[in-house]
C-alpha cells in the first residue's frame, strides 16, 4: 500500500486490509508478475492523457464526466493541506509506498492559477477514516492521468456495475456488510490491486483496495480498510455476510481486476 501518513496514523499493509474484512485469516499477497511481493497496479491500465489539453479554459479545471475521471501518481514526497496554497497539513503522502509501489491518489477538483492555463493544486481523496475527507497537494508533487472506467456498487440490489468509457461491461451479483457490519456508502477509488497467492482462501483470486473504511469497526486494524475481494464461499453471493468489503465471485473478480486500474472511482450507494 500507500505511505500516507496523518500525524500519527499509518495507512495499513496488504495483510491488515485483508484481515479486516473477512475471516481474519492471514493472507499472503502475491504480486501480477507472480512474484512473492504484492503489487500496487499503478500506472498499469491507466491512460496517459496530458491533463492542461483537457482543461485550457478560462475559469476551468479538472472536470470528470461518467466516462472519464482523473488519479494522480504522486511524483515526490508531498503534504496534504487543508487549502490549495496553505493551511493546515492533514496527511504527508511518499512517492513510493512501504511495499516499493507507487502512490495513486483519486482527483475530485483542481484549482487553476490566475491568468494561466496550469493547475497549481488538486483536491485529492484522502484514503484516511473518517470516509470522505479531503485535501489539496501541489500539482507539481503529481502526474495526472485520465481514468475511463468506474465501479458502482448497489448495496440494496447487492450488485456491481464496472463501466468502461461510459458503458456497462460488467455485471454481478455481490455479498454485502451484515447488518451490525455495514458497507460504508459514499465515493472512493481503488488504491491496490493484490493478486493472491491462494485463490481458494478466504478472499478468493484477488482484492481490490478501496479508499473506504468500516464505520463500525474503530477497535479493528487500522478502523477496517474495505476492499472488493473474491471468495471461497460463492453459496454466500447476494448476501448480507461479511464485516462491511464487498465479495464477489471468483470469475467476477477476476474480469474485475482487468477493468479497474488504480485510481478508478468506486461509488457504494444504499
Amino acid at each position: 500500500m500507500r505511505t500516507l501518513r496523518a500525524a500519527p496514523v499509518v495507512l495499513p499493509l496488504a495483510a491488515a486490509l485483508l484481515a479486516s474484512c473477512g475471516s481474519g485469516a492471514r493472507v499472503a499477497p502475491q504480486s501480477e508478475e507472480g512474484a512473492t511481493q504484492p503489487h500496487h497496479a499503478a500506472p498499469l491500465a491507466i491512460s496517459k492523457h496530458a491533463l492542461l489539453r483537457r482543461v485550457c479554459r478560462a475559469g476551468a479545471s479538472v472536470h470528470s464526466t461518467p466516462s472519464r475521471s482523473f488519479a494522480a501518481l504522486v511524483r515526490t514526497d508531498a503534504e496534504i493541506r487543508t487549502q490549495p496554497s496553505g493551511g493546515r497539513v492533514l496527511a504527508r503522502v511518499a512517492r513510493v509506498d512501504e511495499n516499493g509501489y507507487r502512490t495513486v491518489l483519486g482527483i475530485v477538483a483542481g484549482r487553476l492559477a490566475a491568468g494561466a492555463c496550469r493547475d497549481t493544486a488538486y483536491r485529492v481523496q484522502l484514503p484516511l477514516p473518517p470516509n470522505g475527507r479531503t485535501g489539496w497537494i501541489s500539482a507539481s508533487a503529481v502526474q495526472v492521468f485520465s481514468v475511463g472506467g468506474r465501479i458502482v456498487v448497489d448495496l440494496s440490489a447487492r450488485r456491481l456495475v464496472a463501466y468502461r468509457d461510459g458503458h456497462a461491461v460488467l455485471r454481478a451479483p455481490v455479498a454485502i456488510g451484515a447488518p451490525s457490519t455495514p458497507t460504508p456508502v459514499g465515493r472512493y477509488f481503488v488504491n491496490e490491486r493484490w493478486l493472491l497467492s491462494n485463490p481458494n482462501g478466504p478472499f478468493g483470486i484477488a482484492a481490490l483496495g478501496i479508499s473506504a473504511h468500516s464505520n463500525v469497526l474503530h477497535d479493528w486494524v487500522e478502523d477496517g480498510p474495505i476492499a472488493l475481494h473474491g471468495t471461497d464461499e460463492p453459496w454466500l453471493i447476494g448476501r448480507a455476510v461479511s464485516h462491511g468489503c464487498i465479495r464477489l465471485s471468483n470469475a467476477d473478480m477476476q474480469r474485475l481486476l482487468r477493468l479497474a486500474p488504480a485510481g478508478t472511482p468506486v461509488t457504494i450507494r444504499q
